[in-house]
């Protein structure tokens, strides 16, 4: 209707055609700009987002590390000295060697052979150099007595160089010792807390050498997952490229995933490392259960499930009594007074409790089970193996 009287006012008056013209112009234009959208811009695809557990989502500095970022085992040859009669004994040849060549370096001559001193032990040193520590940084020492030393109470560890794997020094360590424990002995009367030949020393080493690395010359950061799965993998490597709204994160195999540096734009390498450890995926632990025979214990990872499986435990116990009886000969007969041991052997069989469980019933639902009939840690594990070898178990079971 606005066109129609539009055009019914020009052909009555010719001079508004030119303003005509202009009107029509507008309204198409602004037609056009209406209609018309946005270019489509492909964007990878989101992380998987959970909606049944927030507890779920775990941030991805929580579940991996970064290639080439970690920490180094140092460790050095010592001596321990001030200590107040229970060092190293005579036997411990190579204490009083090393107290000899200390003693040369400073000066003064000595042979071993002649030496006789309890206040000294032969210690080794170990210590973590941390990534990124400068020379200057302090970190802290174990130091654990490798003679015959009976406590390191209130020793001072001479200055004492720390080697890498390489044979490098690099860091030095000097320091009084803190122990855990103590040893009093008197009278053959001897009791002993934790254990007095292993102390510490709270930022008692030195860094001596720098060895960081140069993040700015990485092309690639590597994240490596601390354990194993590809739908982790892929899904952290998703996360990146969702955030950075880029393809420059692809998963390499079950446990590395690399980032492209060049395609981050002008962030620098720290900064790329601090935005990909805040991000977060759901993450889902493997089922797995850990057994450890010697100690009874059972630790269960992740949703572990059971098929349907019936478990009949019974208890047998035998018990083996010894008696010591004294054999007492009559008066004035030639006989001798003896000890006659008297052993005794009982056999118990306790009834078989049996337990059935449905398809995928939980491992929490059998020990449950089992508890309440009565089996001890140890009976847990067995059955737990047993179920294992019968297949019914649908889990990895580590046995430590």
């Amino acid at each position: 209707m606005a066109f129609h009287f539009l055009a019914m006012k020009a052909k009555r008056n010719p001079s508004s055609a030119a303003w005509l013209t202009v009107v029509l112009a507008t309204v198409l234009l602004s037609t056009a700009g209406a209609t018309d959208t946005q270019p489509a811009t492909s964007t990878p695809n989101p992380p998987r987002i959970s909606k049944e557990n927030p507890n779920d989502h775990v941030l991805i500095r929580d579940i991996t590390s970064v290639a080439g970022i970690r920490n180094n085992p140092l460790m050095g040859y010592g001596l321990v000295v001030g200590l107040k009669g229970t060092g190293d004994r005579q036997q411990t040849f190579f204490t009083v060697q090393t107290l000899a060549n200390i003693m040369q370096r400073m000066g003064v001559q000595i042979a071993p052979s002649l030496v006789r001193v309890n206040n000294i032990a032969a210690v080794f040193v170990t210590a973590t150099l941390p990534p990124f520590a400068r020379p200057g940084t302090t970190i802290d020492v174990a130091v654990s007595s490798i003679g015959d030393a009976r406590s390191l109470e209130g020793g001072i560890l001479l200055l004492t160089p720390l080697l890498g794997p390489d044979g490098k020094v690099y860091a030095s360590a000097q320091g009084p010792l803190i122990l855990g424990g103590y040893s009093v002995s008197q009278t053959g009367n001897t009791k002993e807390v934790n254990h007095p030949t292993v102390g510490q020393i709270s930022s008692g080493a030195v860094v001596e050498h720098d060895a960081s690395i140069d993040l700015n010359r990485m092309t690639t950061v590597s994240f490596i997952l601390n354990d194993s799965d590809f739908t982790a993998s892929r899904d952290v490597a998703t996360a990146v490229n969702h955030e950075f709204g880029k393809s420059l994160a692809r998963a390499v195999d079950s446990r590395r995933i690399d980032i492209d540096v060049s395609e981050a734009g002008a962030m620098d390498v720290p900064e790329i490392i601090s935005k990909v450890q805040n991000l977060s995926i759901i993450f889902h632990p493997a089922a797995k259960i850990v057994i450890n025979e010697r100690t009874g214990t059972v630790v269960l990872g992740g949703d572990v499930k059971l098929s349907k499986v019936s478990v009949l435990h019974g208890n047998l116990t035998i018990d083996i009594v010894t008696a010591f009886n004294v054999s007492q000969p009559q008066s004035f007969s030639k006989g001798d007074t003896t000890v006659v041991p008297d052993t005794g052997v009982q056999a118990k069989e306790g009834a078989v409790g049996k337990i059935e469980l449905p398809e995928g019933s939980r491992v929490e639902d059998l020990v449950s089970g089992l508890h309440e009939m009565g089996a001890s840690a140890r009976d847990v594990v067995a059955i737990l193996q047993a179920i294992k070898a019968a297949g019914g178990l649908r889990a990895e079971l580590e046995i430590l």
